[in-house]
């Protein structure tokens, strides 16, 4: 999607031009500084414009990136979740020792030694 400051700049512009241009023919200093300006401030708005659309861009490419991530993210966990349901499946006592240390360790952190 185009910013409308880069249309409008580049009208601006164009304007500008061509009264510099009027000026110059016929002589007339302050068309011709005039025209200069409005030459100048429609660089400007189609600068700004075009670094409206690199950021509208980039704010796109990074939410695409961060969309990738959380749905990979989201298969790692399921992959992850279906592997340990799988081992505590295989091995349901091996898997109470080792979550009766993991709550031991946790309340040693908590409540600290003493």
């Amino acid at each position: 999607m185009v910013d409308m400051d880069r249309i409008t700049g580049a009208a601006r512009e164009f304007g500008g031009k061509a009264q510099s241009a009027v000026g110059d023919l016929v002589g007339d200093h302050r068309s011709q500084v005039e025209g200069r300006f409005r030459e100048a401030q429609g660089r400007a708005e189609g600068l700004a414009g075009e670094a409206r659309d690199a950021v509208r861009d980039y704010a796109e490419t990074a939410a695409d990136y961060a969309e990738d991530a959380y749905d990979r993210g989201r298969h790692v966990v399921r992959r992850g979740a279906r592997t340990v349901t799988h081992a505590v499946e295989e091995t349901p006592l091996v898997a109470l020792l080792i979550a009766g240390a993991v709550g031991y360790g946790l309340a040693l952190l908590v409540h600290g030694r003493r």
